[in-house]
């Protein structure tokens, strides 16, 4: 027995880890869909978006492709659980973030509003 065979571990199946970033992925999509919603709603509005609400509703949009990235490339070499659990944080992460948009527009929402 070498050192090599004392290294491995045994890895999940791909289709556990498709499975995992599926079901989350779904909704980091939701989120996404909820911004984009909340964009377009702010956009169509009589006053329209400056620069400035154009950025932070874009970013809000962004956020959770990014966020599910950074947590897919942190998680998919780990178990099962491991994984679940990094996305899990990151849609935590996603949910805090929209909470600030949303608290920032509804507070300052003129700030953003053309």
């Amino acid at each position: 027995m070498g050192v090599q065979d004392a290294v491995r571990t045994r890895r999940q199946p791909t289709w556990v880890t498709v499975a995992i970033s599926g079901v989350f992925g779904l909704f980091y999509a939701y989120a996404v869909w909820n911004a984009i919603d909340f964009l377009a709603a702010q956009a169509s509005g009589p006053l329209g978006l400056n620069a400035y609400g154009w950025f932070v509703l874009l970013l809000a949009a962004l956020f959770p492709l990014i966020a599910f990235g950074v947590a897919f490339a942190l998680g998919w070499r780990r178990s099962w659980w491991e994984l679940a659990l990094v996305l899990f944080a990151g849609l935590g992460l996603v949910a805090v973030f929209w909470l600030n948009v949303v608290a920032y527009s509804a507070a300052y929402g003129a700030s953003l509003l053309g």
